[in-house]
């Protein structure tokens, strides 16, 4: 039976620092979880499964799944479980994972056709389904700028909806990396004042650059860019969400 000293710990997760210091963090759903489970890397990282007493009622199945994973398992009643949940209305599952190490990865390393590169994008939200936008299009490996936001932030875990357990993510990449990369690869930088996208026949090997919602790219992304890209807009809108933006760029891309 948990404590509520373990309660209190693993709760604290919920709060960026902590995840940081302790190199841990909470991911809520069944579908996430499970897809965190199934992957060979990951599913040794799990160090305890939380789930409520209605969802044991209502998910046999998947309690004797994770059974079987050999993994610690907590019933929490709804209130302890609302503490250590993100959600307004969570659904009764959740697990904590320890954090991969962190992924070095040097300039002589990038080899993929496409990689997608995240300038200072700050919503969390919009960071997982990039994400799980990448996953869906066969892009592997996603790099962070240092102020982007972390993926391990609760709403970038459900955006990814599992995604995060499926490519590969290197943090803290500034533009000293990107630099590098320019001898190799073709460097596409999405803005609204860029080229339209459906007018681009990719060349060669490329890195797609998508920046931070509300202001665009950075000067130094824009200075290294060789070109911008654009969604063309046909309605009124006011703008595309970056991660909206993604998809169709990606879908162009990658056909």
């Amino acid at each position: 039976m948990i404590t509520k000293q373990e309660l209190k710990y693993y709760s604290s997760l919920l709060k960026k620092k902590n995840r940081l210091i302790e190199k841990k963090f909470i991911v809520e759903g069944e579908k996430a979880v499970l897809e965190g489970l199934n992957n060979t890397e990951w599913n040794d990282r799990c160090e305890l499964l939380f789930i409520s007493d209605d969802f044991l009622k209502e998910r046999e199945e998947f309690v004797k799944f994770t059974k079987q994973k050999s993994i610690r398992i907590e019933n929490l009643s709804t209130r302890n479980f609302e503490k250590i949940s993100d959600t307004k209305t969570p659904q009764g599952v959740a697990a904590i994972f320890e954090k991969a190490p962190t992924r070095i990865i040097s300039p002589s390393d990038v080899e993929e056709q496409i990689v997608v590169y995240l300038d200072n994008v700050s919503d969390p939200g919009n960071l997982g389904t990039i994400l799980r936008n990448c996953d869906w299009f066969g892009i592997n490996n996603i790099l962070l700028s240092p102020d982007s936001t972390e993926y391990t932030n609760p709403k970038a875990i459900r955006a990814s909806m599992g995604s995060v357990f499926h490519v590969n993510i290197y943090e803290e990449l500034d533009i000293n990396f990107l630099i590098q990369l320019k001898r190799d690869y073709k460097i596409l930088c999405s803005d609204t004042k860029g080229s339209n996208i459906f007018e681009i026949k990719r060349e060669g090997k490329i890195i797609l650059i998508f920046s931070n919602e509300a202001h665009g790219p950075t000067k130094e992304i824009t200075e290294i860019a060789d070109k911008k890209i654009t969604v063309p807009r046909i309605g009124k809108a006011e703008s595309l969400n970056v991660a909206s933006a993604s998809a169709v760029i990606l879908a162009q891309i990658t056909k």
